[in-house]
């Protein structure tokens, strides 16, 4: 359970406060008596020094009786002498006649002692002794000196213990009173000692919640304003420390990261490249045996058997090819170098290029007569989509036999559209023909020589520049697209 310092302080206070009063009631029964008779013990010794002195020097002078007068006065000491011819030399105004009785009874043994006088002390020259005299308490001192002069004091005794009790209930009334006004007091002066503290425990309360932006901002020169300096410190260093390890971490993670998609990539490559080229190599290894072997003399059978052997590495010649493309971009090993390029020249360019592949299977190519559209791209990489999207439209062109390249531009982005009438993509299909090695229809891919890599290095290419492409079935056919980021006019 949390207990407040101001509490702590004001209670600590009180408590203290309780005991010296306590303490004071206790000395107060306990020794104030005993301290209060020795103090009029002492105050008799010293009349009676006075008057030891006085006798040798100016005794029966005027001095003398001053002197008496003002040591009576002083100490409520009332004082009888008597000469050596047995004389009253001097008696005290304050009760010194009435002693004259007691005086004679004493030095002469007339008084005995009684159950209300005690003696307290004795020498040679003085007796001290307490007496209870018409309901009083006194204290006597009494005796003869060498010089023949008797002398008695008395000095009452005051109701010690009626004093110490009104003391008591004094220290009491003004202590209570003093504890609780001390205790408001010390409430209020660790109130302003107790909010820096509290200032600080809300900042560091922050910090736990990772919250660096509380500060302290007290101005104490003292051991809390030291550490409010400190935990400003400590809070940015550990705020710096803290975003150093969550970027240490993030870089971990994407290394991590990179790590497992480079060993999956590795594992998958490697299987599909074994599944891929397990069936040329086949062809190549039976054709090859059945040359060595001589299985057939007719030159056209040979001719044939390495025609077959040739179009065979051709083709695993072309995927070793792609892979390595494929690689290169998907481990991000190739740069993409951005630059202005007008998209419908590049198309147009490479179509008029590519007319031999179409001529040959008799289809009818169309490409939408466009104004120049600048476009941000990698001439290079463009081109690779370009022509797997466009062989892709030659291999599975059917029907009417018709491709059409068109543009489609928007506010800030141009649309490339390839289309080849056809067969359309089973729709389970059409995520998946991006992946490697993936094929609708394998024994038409084989019939043609393709080895599912072309889309993907459109997906590889696409991602890295951080631009859109799919595929989509339209009413007669299928139609690829891409997007680029269209140059904006005051660019050019």
């Amino acid at each position: 359970m949390m207990r407040s310092i101001k509490i702590q302080f004001a209670g600590i206070f009180i408590a203290v406060m309780t005991g010296v009063i306590l303490l004071c009631v206790l000395v107060n029964n306990l020794l104030l008596e005993s301290y209060y008779q020795s103090s009029k013990v002492k105050i008799l010794k010293n009349a009676y020094n006075t008057v030891r002195e006085a006798s040798a020097s100016s005794y029966g002078t005027d001095e003398f009786v001053d002197e008496l007068n003002k040591l009576c006065r002083t100490y409520n000491i009332a004082i009888s002498i008597i000469d050596s011819e047995s004389k009253f030399c001097y008696q005290s105004d304050n009760g010194g006649k009435e002693l004259e009785a007691s005086i004679m009874g004493y030095i002469f043994g007339l008084d005995a002692p009684d159950k209300d006088t005690s003696v307290i002390e004795k020498s040679k020259d003085y007796v001290i002794q307490y007496k209870k005299f018409h309901g009083s308490d006194y204290l006597e001192m009494y005796g003869r000196l060498s010089s023949g002069i008797t002398y008695m004091m008395r000095t009452p005794l005051e109701s010690i213990k009626e004093s110490a009790r009104i003391a008591n209930q004094f220290y009491l009334y003004v202590g209570i009173i003093g504890a609780l006004a001390g205790g408001v007091i010390v409430w209020f002066v660790s109130k302003k000692i107790t909010r820096p503290i509290s200032e600080l425990n809300t900042i560091s309360e922050q910090m736990v919640h990772l919250n660096f932006d509380a500060k302290y901002t007290g101005k104490e020169k003292n051991e809390i304003g030291l550490l409010g300096e400190n935990i400003n410190r400590m809070s940015e260093g550990l705020e710096r420390t803290i975003g150093e390890l969550k970027t240490a971490n993030n870089e971990l993670q994407r290394d991590i990261e990179k790590k497992e998609k480079i060993d999956n990539m590795r594992t998958e490559f490697i299987a599909n490249v074994s599944h891929e080229l397990k069936t040329p190599i086949a062809l190549v290894q039976g054709y090859a045996e059945g040359l060595v072997d001589g299985i057939s003399d007719d030159p056209e059978s040979q001719q044939y058997y390495c025609e077959v052997i040739l179009d065979e590495a051709n083709r695993m010649n072309s995927m070793v090819k792609k892979l390595l493309t494929l690689n290169q971009l998907e481990f991000g090993n190739d740069n993409v170098n951005l630059e202005r390029i007008d998209i419908v020249s590049l198309v147009q360019n490479y179509i008029q290029s590519a007319n031999i592949l179409t001529d040959e299977k008799g289809i009818t190519v169309s490409v939408q007569e466009h104004a120049p559209l600048f476009v941000w791209a990698d001439e290079y990489k463009i081109e690779e989509v370009m022509m797997n999207y466009f062989s892709n439209a030659v291999n599975h062109c059917d029907g009417e036999k018709q491709i059409k390249v068109t543009f489609d531009d928007y506010d800030n982005k141009v649309r490339i559209n390839v289309f080849n009438t056809g067969t359309h993509i089973p729709e389970e299909s059409l995520l998946l023909i991006w992946d490697k090695f993936y094929k609708v229809d394998k024994a038409r891919s084989r019939e043609y020589g393709g080895s599912g890599i072309g889309l993907s290095i459109v997906k590889a290419i696409m991602e890295a520049v951080n631009q859109n492409y799919g595929v989509e079935n339209v009413h007669d056919g299928v139609n690829f697209y891409f997007e680029l980021e269209k140059v904006e006019s005051r660019e050019l």
